[in-house]
């Protein structure tokens, strides 16, 4: 027996299932302020996730997550530094926070998403408004797996500025059947930030070392937030629904968190 030649197959077939699980769209969006760019939505029926993504005019990259298992998702931002002022070249941000499923369509449904036109601009259907997040704990991104896989992996550049709620982080600890409600198994990846009583950074003066309460806005400018269903009548004229479509959103989301310096938030102003 060929050994090789089964390990080879072995090999062929894995590369073809993950292949057959993962499905991408690419799409050009147009945002509120008239800026086009090329958003990437990859859905992963495997693991039950979906991951959206892309660059804005001004260097930064923005990724979303969402971890359907879990409910819920990562922003990551790679936000370009200011050389000039003693930031490195770049500066990675984690966000974590709770996701309610039907925010967005399945990873199921995303995959089996075609475009007949790939060089349409789209827009949103629907404006959801800006949502206000505040992140009072830092994460240990080396032991975050307890929430999701997908952390270490995805913030492994952010290990020591990735952010949740401690709100969100008690609600995974209760509802998780295999954490069995045992707080101690997250609180240890956890760490308390200060909130109150710390100066917003873009009223912290001209002092670059000061720390402060950081703000950062995410703007999903297209995505598909639902599921349309029209009513038709069957072959025996039996009233019925059926999908014939997918709704589309755009979302804002205010992030504050803190920060140690306002070095590292030199946009809030």
């Amino acid at each position: 027996m060929n050994y090789t030649m089964i390990y080879q197959s072995h090999i062929i077939l894995v590369m073809i299932f993950s292949s057959l699980c993962r499905a991408q769209l690419v799409v050009n969006v147009k945002t509120q302020g008239g800026e086009v760019f090329k958003e990437t939505i990859t859905a992963n029926i495997s693991d039950d996730s979906v991951i959206l993504e892309f660059p804005q005019n001004d260097g930064t990259y923005v990724t979303q997550l969402i971890n359907f298992k879990q409910e819920l998702q990562i922003f990551k931002v790679i936000v370009l530094g200011e050389e000039e002022l003693g930031q490195s070249q770049y500066q990675v941000m984690c966000f974590i926070m709770r996701f309610f499923k039907n925010n967005f369509i399945s990873s199921d449904a995303m995959s089996k998403l075609r475009q007949k036109n790939p060089g349409t601009v789209r827009t949103p259907e629907e404006d959801r408004g800006t949502e206000e997040v505040e992140l009072d704990v830092s994460v240990d991104v080396a032991r975050s797996s307890i929430l999701s896989p997908h952390i270490p992996h995805l913030c492994a550049l952010a290990p020591t500025s990735t952010y949740a709620s401690d709100r969100d982080i008690k609600l995974w600890a209760t509802q998780r059947r295999e954490l069995d409600g045992d707080w101690s198994l997250v609180s240890d990846i956890t760490h308390h930030l200060p909130t109150r009583g710390v100066a917003r950074c873009g009223d912290g003066g001209r002092d670059l070392s000061n720390p402060c309460v950081c703000h950062y806005q995410v703007c999903i400018a297209w995505y598909p937030c639902g599921l349309k269903y029209c009513k038709g009548r069957d072959n025996s004229g039996k009233a019925v629904s059926y999908r014939c479509g997918i709704r589309t959103c755009r979302k804002c989301r205010n992030f504050s968190y803190f920060v140690p310096q306002r070095q590292l938030c030199l946009w809030d102003d």
